[in-house]
């Protein structure tokens, strides 16, 4: 196999790693934009990434509940069913900048299954995606799942994406198919999908069963989780979040913050607050943009500052009511994964 592709390394991204190759934007840039550009786009690999041939391109499709088995090339994902687009914010597991909002095209996955015969609802069963198309760090390949009732149902929108912003997803995005699951964290979003598996049990990859997860502050090390993972659940919905990302005086005592907020899986953002006195007064914001209910939410404010430098914090409430804590839920965990505590900045 050629693992010779090299991702194009845009000026606008911090590199974190080659091999992988491991990248993000500067989370000012970002909400600058409502779809997120091409260049401004996380990369985060588990292994090399290869270009395909899209024509030459096939998933496997198997299982139980299946009444057939078969093998279909994108193309013919194109041609045998309609297409659907949903705009849904793709973000890691929770890291300020490991985020993007697009547009994805592609087919439902639900008409995919309910072609291969899966019809029933069944909340014991899961959709378990793998991509064996290119080498992986912790495991033979890559892999997650989703309950098969979220698979099918049709206002969860779940796709098999091959566009990203109306133009074909590249390669170091996934190209030239991946798993797009709105609601959920980026690691369900198997790129380079080659297979997918109707299963009694959840995908037993390792970073199903042992990556993901958020574990308690007293595990510190990976020898101390070996024996508790299988204990916790696998991640799915990221908190409710926000996020400043830039913040610039416009007069002597008045300073101009923005940023971006998520929902978490009780309803869309309601209202971001902010504070220049560490939550003792917050004052409102003002929403610019907010696309259905899997985008992401940017935001703007004013604030009256004193002084010649402080903090600004920032939370988010949502339409069921929940606010976002000062400290999240959880102030450490092993990984620092789904960390959802207020956002802050200093000015």
């Amino acid at each position: 196999m050629d693992y010779s592709f090299e991702p194009p390394h845009s000026d606008k991204l911090y590199v974190q790693a080659q091999q992988p190759f491991n990248a993000e934007p500067p989370v000012a840039s970002l909400v600058e934009f409502a779809y997120t550009p091409e260049e401004l786009v996380y990369c985060r690999n588990h292994g090399p990434v290869r270009e395909f041939v899209e024509d030459e391109y096939t998933i496997a499709i198997k299982g139980v509940a299946i009444e057939k088995e078969i093998s279909i090339s994108v193309p013919e994902l194109k041609s045998s069913f309609p297409k659907a687009r949903v705009v849904a914010a793709l973000q890691l597991d929770g890291f300020n900048g490991v985020i993007a909002n697009a547009m994805w095209g592609g087919v439902r996955l639900r008409d995919v299954l309910d072609h291969v015969g899966v019809h029933a609802n069944d909340s014991l069963l899961h959709v378990c995606f793998a991509s064996f198309a290119t080498l992986c760090q912790d495991d033979e390949y890559y892999g997650a799942s989703i309950p098969l009732e979220k698979a099918l149902n049709l206002e969860d929108d779940v796709l098999l994406a091959y566009e990203m912003n109306d133009e074909p997803l590249s390669a170091e995005h996934g190209g030239p198919l991946r798993v797009v699951v709105p609601g959920y964290l980026g690691a369900r979003w198997v790129k380079w999908l080659d297979t997918i598996t109707i299963s009694l049990e959840e995908s037993p990859n390792y970073y199903q069963q042992r990556d993901y997860k958020i574990l308690p502050p007293e595990i510190e090390t990976k020898d101390q989780a070996r024996s508790i993972w299988s204990k916790y659940a696998s991640m799915t919905a990221l908190p409710l979040n926000s996020v400043i990302a830039s913040s610039f005086k416009v007069s002597p005592s008045k300073l101009r913050v923005k940023g971006y907020a998520i929902p978490g899986e009780c309803g869309n953002i309601a209202a971001v607050e902010i504070s220049a006195d560490n939550g003792i007064t917050w004052h409102p914001s003002q929403i610019i943009y907010q696309e259905g209910k899997w985008s992401w939410t940017i935001w703007e404010a004013e604030i009256h500052v004193t002084g010649s430098s402080g903090e600004i914090c920032c939370r988010a409430k949502d339409t069921a009511g929940n606010v976002q804590p000062k400290e999240g839920i959880s102030k450490w965990n092993m990984r620092g994964v789904a960390f959802s505590g207020w956002g802050r900045i200093q000015w």
